[in-house]
């Protein structure tokens, strides 16, 4: 899987509301300045949330962003489809609605595998846990390989 840009930045983001308090409000600008997001960008990034229910905006002198829900209830998987669609395609396409012929069947099964691979983790983890920093024990046992940590 490759983590999008529009991916990394819209967690960023998230992670910088949440760090502010629930009921706080955010500008833009400051979520951007903080996180070295650019301004364009993180419009359309938060246009996005904004229509998938992860986050609402304020207007008004004093207005800016906050989570529409409590942020132990967004996950990683919640704002990877609110920006990017789904966890795992193959070229566009859900792997279940992909079609083989009979000796490439297998390949939709690895398809399957590694989008509930990549579930186990990005529907587990929510932005709350990003925000303090404590992840799922599970998900720190996947770290502690040397070989997580290599390139391939």
């Amino acid at each position: 899987m490759r983590v999008s840009a529009k991916s990394d930045y819209a967690l960023r983001a998230l992670i910088e509301i949440s760090t502010r308090g629930e009921s706080s409000l955010v500008s833009a600008e400051d979520i951007g300045r903080t996180q070295d997001i650019p301004h364009g960008f993180l419009q359309a990034i938060l246009a996005d949330l904004r229509r998938a229910d992860i986050v609402m905006s304020v207007r008004g002198q004093n207005g800016g962003w906050r989570l529409a829900k409590p942020s132990g209830a967004v996950t990683v998987a919640d704002i990877i489809r609110a920006v990017d669609g789904p966890l795992v395609s193959v070229y566009g396409v859900r792997p279940e609605s992909v079609t083989y012929n009979d000796s490439t069947t297998v390949l939709q099964l690895v398809w399957i595998a590694a989008r509930a691979s990549l579930r186990d983790v990005f529907e587990h983890v929510t932005v709350e846990m990003l925000a303090t920093g404590e992840l799922p024990s599970d998900v720190m046992q996947l770290t502690k390989s040397e070989d997580a940590w290599k390139p391939h």
